[in-house]
């Protein structure tokens, strides 16, 4: 993760408007809420583009890292554009770059990693993803090397 992200480096793209419960008693959105965004980003994405489903679907997702870089504070009652980007992609695993906007804004309020793994739902061990997940995920690959490279 680095600062000074731009909007621009992220090829697929979610509005997401703040509500009243996200912002803190300091007047700006709480930093649990941004996991939230990058979840949302991210999910919205696998089931519109993926196809994955998350209620009866063999296959899930899971979490297995994730961290967040904060540069400067959301507020409700702004939508923030969440970018999203696959930094590395593997058999059952993947890499994102999440960005997060504020309104108006080109860089990045935030910028975070999150590594999912595919698994069997029943088993939870790891699985080789579906050709229409993997397909999906290539399109918003970026091919240069990044934070993920570790």
């Amino acid at each position: 993760m680095s600062g000074g992200e731009l909007l621009v480096e992220y090829p697929h793209r979610l509005s997401i408007p703040t509500r009243w419960k996200d912002n803190d008693v300091y007047g700006h959105v709480n930093n649990v809420e941004y996991y939230s965004f990058f979840d949302t980003v991210i999910n919205r994405y696998l089931i519109a583009e993926g196809g994955l489903d998350i209620h009866r679907g063999e296959i899930i997702g899971l979490c297995v890292a994730s961290e967040c870089a904060f540069m400067a504070s959301l507020a409700f009652p702004e939508t923030v554009t969440a970018g999203l980007r696959v930094t590395k992609l593997g058999n059952s695993s993947v890499h994102y770059g999440i960005g997060l906007f504020a309104e108006g804004k080109e860089t990045a309020a935030a910028t975070g990693r999150f590594v999912h793994v595919f698994v069997d739902r029943s088993s939870r061990r790891p699985v080789t993803m579906p050709e229409a997940l993997r397909a999906a995920l290539s399109a918003i690959q970026i091919s240069h090397g990044s934070e993920e490279t570790r």
